[in-house]
């Protein structure tokens, strides 16, 4: 018997041990965005220390159920005067003692469970254990039950968040009991409301974007009076933002019995072209008693000192500005080939293993950065289909894409066979692997086929084929990505093996075949490309070492797919018209109507739009103002004279 009683007192010993530390309350289920999800433990003693401890978050459904997908180390945090210690999003207040990223909680059903232990202990897709297990809590928004993880977890009883259908303004919690309610979430404090209330403090400030030299006022507002007086330090330095960047005073003090401090900081206007920068508003320490309502405010601050290129946008085009820099001989091996000799020999230059470079997706958002930049500030990425510039530090790193851009595959990832194929880890130019024909992995990080994209617009497209069927554009913009679009498109269905543009509106499942070839061809020749184009293609060429041929020689997809099957291709005959053009189109963006001048023999105007379609067409001699009556749009001006042909992209508003 006494050997029974020690034992138990053992066990008991131990239970209690790992006992002083509990899941408190979990918010895992928000409305919109998930920005403020959180979990909050609880010490059965106060400022107890958390170093050995790890947070694991499961799967609680589908393939991967019963696996963990998420780990937060709690190494250095320590529990509250009321043994309270809170992670989560940055938007939650009171602010987390350590934050994670937005959506990084599933809603459930799934299970999270506190261990002893590191994040090293559990990597990705381990399976749920008991093993130095001290807490675990099973939780959905819904009534389905997870009986697996149940029991891996040694659970009986699963919360659902939404049990009182309430959505997602509810929290679960923990009672006095150990048993749980869903009500009001109560971050960083008891869920009774019992303990020490914190005096928290909050920033207000305007957080609209910001240009250098601009004035703006932070106010620091207690919740209640202080009762002595109060000082404590804040900062704005954030990556390449310093102190150097602002002038004013950093220090806040309220005075015995108020509750507030106002300060007025001003940005310095240099002559660095740095491109913008993000300050971040931060608190220093605070002394006891006091806590954060919000911390890590960020304001964008736009650099005046941003360059420009000498051509233009592709809604405002220029043409013969950028010099292709094609390498000497580089196509010499395609003079009088035809059919599928030619292409052949165009796969041979693009792909060729002992030249091509393949880089990672993750290069890829560098390469956007200069090959996508916007001509009119430096600062700026060039978003394709949307027709509009977005700073370049507005990059997707989060789930959501709203008001950021991202990489638009053109020939879409699951239409391909390389979705996700490369690491999403930028290594630089220097770094990089051989590839050839069959090397379809190097498709997912290919930057001739990849743009800068509006993160919604690019969900919007998904992976359709483009055309009258297919992806045509957001509704109002004016095309001029069309031609970009059919160049890359022909690029790929050469340099890879396993990839072909056909015509038709093909099933969307369908893997290496894209459409709609007829579209794509008329594209070509009524969005021609321009400066823009040909400067990205220069770029690329010095990270993979090809080039997009259908840029240098658009007239080569005729060839290939269009008119021109069978007939021998010589360069010659397909020289870039645009720098040898002698009159000018003015204004370009136009009205109700443009002047065309520099025309000193009779000539023909012609005037397709964007499928082709010839919309209007006159004689012309001299300075001619033409008045064509057309929609607003983007359309290809061609010039016959001395059975010679000229053309230009116009834009009409």
């Amino acid at each position: 018997m006494l050997k029974k009683i020690l034992c138990y007192l053992l066990v008991l010993s131990t239970s209690m041990i790992q006992a002083q530390v509990v899941i408190n309350e979990l918010d895992s289920d928000n409305p919109s965005t998930d920005d403020k999800e959180f979990i909050e433990l609880k010490s059965a003693t106060p400022n107890f220390s958390l170093n050995g401890y790890v947070l694991v978050f499961f799967n609680g459904t589908g393939t991967l159920a019963d696996k963990s997908y998420y780990t937060i180390s709690l190494n250095g945090l320590t529990t509250d005067v009321n043994g309270l210690i809170l992670i989560g999003n940055n938007l939650v207040s009171p602010v987390p003692e350590r934050i994670f990223t937005n959506s990084s909680i599933q809603n459930g059903p799934d299970g999270v469970g506190l261990y002893l232990g590191s994040t090293a202990d559990f990597p990705i897709n381990t399976t749920a254990t008991t093993v130095n297990l001290i807490d675990a809590l099973i939780h959905s928004n819904n009534n389905t039950q997870v009986p697996s993880l149940q029991t891996l977890l040694g659970v009986t009883t699963q919360v659902n968040e939404n049990a009182n259908s309430l959505g997602t303004t509810q929290s679960i919690q923990r009672k006095s009991d150990g048993t749980w309610e869903v009500k009001a979430p109560t971050p960083g404090a008891n869920n009774d409301g019992s303990g020490f209330i914190f005096n928290g403090i909050i920033i207000t400030v305007d957080t609209t974007h910001k240009n250098e030299n601009d004035s703006f006022t932070i106010t620091f507002t207690a919740d209640t009076n202080v009762t002595a007086d109060l000082t404590f330090n804040f900062s704005l330095d954030n990556a390449g933002f310093t102190t150097a960047d602002f002038t004013g005073n950093t220090t806040v003090f309220i005075p015995q019995g108020s509750n507030t401090f106002t300060t007025t900081l001003t940005l310095v206007d240099d002559v660095l072209d740095e491109g913008d920068e993000v300050l971040k508003i931060k608190f220093g320490t605070l002394p006891f008693g006091y806590n954060r309502r919000n911390d890590n405010i960020e304001i964008r601050v736009v650099d005046n000192d941003f360059t420009t290129s000498p051509f233009g946008t592709p809604l405002n085009p220029t043409y013969g500005n950028v010099t292709a820099t094609i390498p000497t001989g580089y196509y010499d091996s395609l003079e009088g080939l035809s059919g599928s000799a030619l292409k052949q020999a165009l796969q041979n230059i693009i792909a060729n293993p002992s030249v091509v470079r393949a880089h990672n997706y993750g290069d890829v958002t560098d390469i956007l950065k200069v090959a996508d930049q916007n001509p009119l500030n430096s600062n700026q990425v060039w978003l394709m289909y949307v027709e509009t510039p977005r700073a370049k530090l507005d990059f997707q790193t989060t789930s959501s894409n709203v008001g950021f851009w991202n990489r638009e595959h053109i020939y879409p990832q699951s239409r391909g066979g390389f979705a996700n194929a490369t690491d999403d880890v930028a290594d630089g130019i220097n770094i990089w692997l051989p590839t050839s024909a069959d090397d379809i992995t190097a498709g997912h990080g290919d930057a001739h086929h990849i743009r800068a994209e509006d993160g919604p617009e690019n969900t919007s497209r998904s992976n359709r084929d483009y055309g009258l069927t297919g992806y045509n554009g957001p509704i109002g913009t004016l095309g001029s990505w069309k031609g970009d679009v059919a160049r890359s498109v022909f690029y790929m269905a050469v340099r890879y093996n396993a990839l072909s543009v056909v015509n038709g509106d093909i099933p969307d499942t369908t893997v290496g075949q894209l459409g709609d070839l007829a579209s794509l061809l008329t594209w070509n020749q009524t969005d021609p490309r321009d400066d823009f184009e040909m400067n990205r293609n220069n770029y690329i060429y010095t990270w993979q070492y090809n080039r997009n041929p259908f840029i240098d020689y658009p007239a080569l997809a005729d060839y290939i797919w269009g008119a021109n099957v069978g007939q021998a291709w010589y360069a010659a005959l397909a020289a870039n018209e645009n720098t040898t053009v002698k009159f000018s189109i003015y204004p370009n963006p136009s009205s109700e109507r443009f002047t065309i001048s520099g025309i000193d023999t009779e000539a023909t105007l012609e005037l397709f739009n964007s499928i082709g379609m010839k919309v209007f067409e006159q004689k012309i001699v001299g300075e001619t103002t033409i008045e064509p009556n057309v929609i607003s749009g983007i359309y290809l001006a061609k010039i016959s004279k001395d059975n010679k042909t000229y053309t230009k992209k116009i834009v009409v508003r």
